[in-house]
C-alpha cells in the first residue's frame, strides 16, 4: 500500500519583477502553510520522504512543513522535474519513486496537482488551492503500478479557517 501527500505551494508574491521560478511566498502564503502543516501531522506514516519542486515558493513551503514536522531541511529532495504544471510529468515522476518508501510528500504546482488527483483519486476536486493538500492512498505495492487511488483527506486553508471561526464562542 502506498500513501501520497500532494501539497500545492503557498500563495506566491507577484510584487517583484522576477522569474517565476524565483517567486517567494506572500505573508498569507506563509501563514496558510503553517496552518496546513499542523493539521497534516496526524495523517502521516512514521517514515516518509519529502520531494519538492526547485521553485523558491515550493522549497519554502516544504521547509515550513519540515520545520513543523521536526525534519532537517537537508532531507528535502529538490528536483527540477517537479517544476512542472501538467499531470503527465507529475505522474511519470511519482511512478518512478523508490518502492522501499510507502509514504511520500510532494510539494509542487497546479494544474499538475489538481489534474493528477482527478485522474487517480476517487473524488472530483475543482481546484487544489495554494497551500492545499490532498492525501491519496493506493492499494498497489509498487509506485509504477498505482491506479484507482482513494482520497483519504483534503486539507485546504479555507476549510481550516472556517472550522476555526465556527468553533469560536459568540460572546
Amino acid at each position: 500500500m502506498k500513501k501520497l501527500v500532494l501539497i500545492r505551494h503557498g500563495k506566491s508574491n507577484w510584487d517583484f519583477p522576477i522569474r517565476d521560478h524565483d517567486r517567494p511566498l506572500k505573508k498569507r502564503g506563509v501563514a496558510d502553510v503553517h496552518l496546513i502543516s499542523e493539521e497534516l501531522k496526524q495523517y502521516l506514516l512514521e517514515k516518509f520522504l519529502i520531494f519538492s519542486s526547485t521553485a523558491k515558493r515550493a522549497i519554502d513551503t516544504a521547509k515550513i512543513f519540515a520545520e513543523i514536522l521536526l525534519i532537517p531541511d537537508e532531507l528535502i529532495i529538490k528536483d527540477v522535474k517537479l517544476y512542472a504544471f501538467d499531470h503527465k510529468t507529475l505522474e511519470m515522476y511519482i511512478k518512478s519513486l523508490p518502492n522501499q518508501t510507502n509514504c511520500v510528500i510532494i510539494f509542487a504546482h497546479n494544474n499538475a496537482i489538481t489534474d493528477f488527483v482527478n485522474k487517480f483519486g476517487d473524488i472530483y476536486i475543482a481546484n487544489v488551492p495554494t497551500a492545499g493538500g490532498v492525501i491519496l492512498e493506493f492499494e498497489q505495492t509498487s509506485w509504477s503500478e498505482i491506479k484507482n487511488g482513494k482520497v483519504l483527506k483534503t486539507i485546504f486553508p479555507k476549510d481550516l479557517k472556517n472550522e476555526a471561526k465556527a468553533s469560536k464562542p459568540l460572546y
